[in-house]
């Protein structure tokens, strides 16, 4: 028996464009999508972002803001520069009274409770994968981050792995990805082959028969 690899859902760009783009009525649903997308720009996993306090945030090497915190799950440690649009998050939920209260950085809700509605959130936007709080890091390591040039080391150094074998797995994925939009680019350019040979074949059939219809003409003609 061999050993299936499980496949990681990674979403691209576009996608992540609709989720952030996407109007929820519902503020449980806009606060979920909120967390998801920090999570996206830190590439945080969940147990981390619960236990992300603000005074975890400070100054790196570049005067710029910067998690520094120990991973929960393998207690080694990341440090994180802040993006934009994740420094807007943590000052959208400031004064949120479960940060405000607590020290959290953001008001996050139960595990179980943040992969039920990550995954209506999809369905919503209209996304055919399955999402977790898991996607939103291992898209930040590949569409975000080795998609854009960054070493792996690098990225490497912020997710908190113990070994660069860990973060090649991420590689992988990236590799997996650049060869089904490849295999979908090959399908398109051939269905428009196609199109064009069928379109060649039609326009040769016309001339043959306007011909034959001209040829047909000029003899009732004569006789």
């Amino acid at each position: 028996m061999t050993n299936r690899q499980v496949v990681k859902e990674v979403l691209t760009a576009d996608e992540i464009e609709l989720i952030k783009a996407k109007k929820f009525i519902s503020e449980r649903l806009d606060q979920v999508r909120d967390i998801f997308l920090f999570s996206y720009y830190t590439g945080l996993a969940y147990a981390d972002i619960s236990n992300l306090r603000r005074h975890d945030i400070k100054k790196g090497v570049d005067g710029l803001q910067w998690i520094f915190i120990y991973r929960q799950k393998t207690e080694t440690p990341s440090r994180i520069p802040l993006l934009p649009f994740a420094l807007d998050l943590l000052g959208k939920y400031e004064n949120h009274p479960k940060c405000s209260n607590t020290g959290k950085a953001l008001p996050i809700l139960s595990n179980q409770k943040m992969n039920e509605y990550i995954k209506e959130i999809g369905n919503l936007c209209g996304i055919k994968k399955k999402l977790s709080c898991h996607t939103a890091r291992y898209t930040f390591a590949t569409t975000i981050t080795l998609s854009n040039g960054v070493p792996i080391e690098t990225v490497s150094e912020m997710l908190g792995h113990k070994s660069l074998k860990q973060t090649q797995h991420y590689a992988k994925l990236l590799d997996q990805r650049i060869s089904n939009d490849m295999a979908a680019l090959r399908d398109k350019l051939q269905q428009a082959e196609n199109k064009q040979e069928d379109s060649e074949s039609f326009t040769q059939a016309q001339k043959a028969i306007t011909k034959k219809t001209a040829i047909s003409y000029s003899y009732v003609i004569k006789k």
